[in-house]
C-alpha cells in the first residue's frame, strides 16, 4: 500500500513473524543485551527508520520456542510503500528471524489483546536413538516402540472447552487460570522411517497460561508411554492443582503457528 503525502506521519503496522528460537531467551526483550526476538526486531527497525520503537507481540514465547505465525504490531515514521519497509526490515534482520508479511492497520491495533485465538504445534519423535535431522525442532522420546496414540488423543480431547487449567500452568498476569481450548489433537506426520514415529500435537485456545502447552505435552506423553492412565490424567486436570509434579516437555519442540483476529 502506498501512503499519500497528506496522511499522518506514522505508519501503524501488523506483521507475521517466523523465527528459530534456539539462540534467543524468548520473545520478550531482556536486560543486559540478552538476545531476544523482540530485541532483534526493534534493532532492525531502528536501522531502517533511525527511530527507537517498541514492538508488541501476540505471544511471549519462552526461551528456545519457535514461531512460524507470531504476530507483532508497531508504529514507525514512514512515507514510502509498506512493501519497501517490509523488504528493508528483512534485510537488517538476522537469518533466524524474518517478517513473513507486513501490512498497514488502523491505529490502536494490539496483537495480543485483539487476538481471538492462538495455535501452537508441538512435535516429538519416538525412537530408540536420536535422529540428528529431527533433533533441533522435535523432542526425542527415547523409547522402543510407538506411543499409544489413541490413549493420548482420548486424554487430549478432555481439554476441549472452557476449563480451569491451573494444573498445567500459571497466569501471565492476574490470577485467573480459566481458558477455552478450541482444538486439541494429535497426528502422525511421518511414519515411513523405520523405528521412528513422529507425532505432532496441535492445540488452539483463546489464551494460554505460562508453560501450559509444554506441561500438557509432558503429561500426554506419560499417557502414551503407559506411565499415566487417561483416568489419572483427567483427575489431575480436573483438580486444577498447580503443584502437580508433571515435567514440562522441552522448549525446542514447540512452535507458535497462527494467531487469529
Amino acid at each position: 500500500m502506498t501512503r499519500r503525502p497528506d496522511e499522518a506521519d506514522r505508519l501503524c503496522c501488523r506483521a507475521v513473524v517466523a523465527y528459530d528460537g534456539t539462540d534467543y531467551a524468548g520473545f520478550q526483550r531482556q536486560p543486559n543485551g540478552t538476545p531476544t526476538v523482540q530485541g532483534a526486531l526493534e534493532e532492525a527497525i531502528k536501522q531502517v527508520t533511525g527511530q527507537e520503537i517498541t514492538v508488541k507481540g501476540a505471544g511471549r514465547t519462552d526461551s528456545g520456542v519457535h514461531a512460524s505465525g507470531q504476530v507483532i504490531g508497531f508504529e514507525v515514521p514512514w512515507r514510502h510503500p509498506t512493501h519497501d519497509l517490509w523488504r528493508a526490515i528483512n534485510a537488517h534482520l538476522p537469518a533466524t528471524v524474518v517478517l513473513q508479511s507486513l501490512e498497514q492497520v488502523q491505529r490502536g491495533f494490539h496483537p495480543r489483546y485483539d487476538a481471538k485465538s492462538r495455535e501452537y504445534e508441538y512435535t516429538m519423535y519416538i525412537s530408540p536413538v536420536r535422529q540428528p535431522l529431527l533433533n533441533k525442532y522435535a523432542w526425542h522420546v527415547p523409547v522402543n516402540g510407538p506411543l499409544d496414540l489413541k490413549a493420548m488423543q482420548r486424554a487430549a480431547s478432555l481439554l476441549i472447552g472452557e476449563h480451569d487449567f491451573a494444573t498445567f500452568g500459571q497466569p501471565t498476569q492476574g490470577e485467573v487460570t480459566i481458558r477455552e481450548v478450541i482444538r486439541s489433537e494429535f497426528v502422525i506426520i511421518l511414519g515411513s522411517q523405520p523405528n521412528v514415529q513422529v507425532i505432532r500435537y496441535t492445540i488452539a485456545a483463546n489464551a494460554f497460561l505460562f508453560r501450559m502447552v509444554r506441561r500438557i505435552v509432558g503429561a500426554l506423553c506419560r499417557v502414551g508411554s503407559c506411565d499415566l492412565t487417561v483416568e489419572a490424567f483427567e483427575a489431575a486436570f480436573r483438580a486444577a492443582d498447580g503443584t502437580w509434579p508433571c515435567p514440562s516437555a522441552p522448549a525446542h519442540g514447540l512452535c507458535l503457528v497462527e494467531v487469529k483476529y
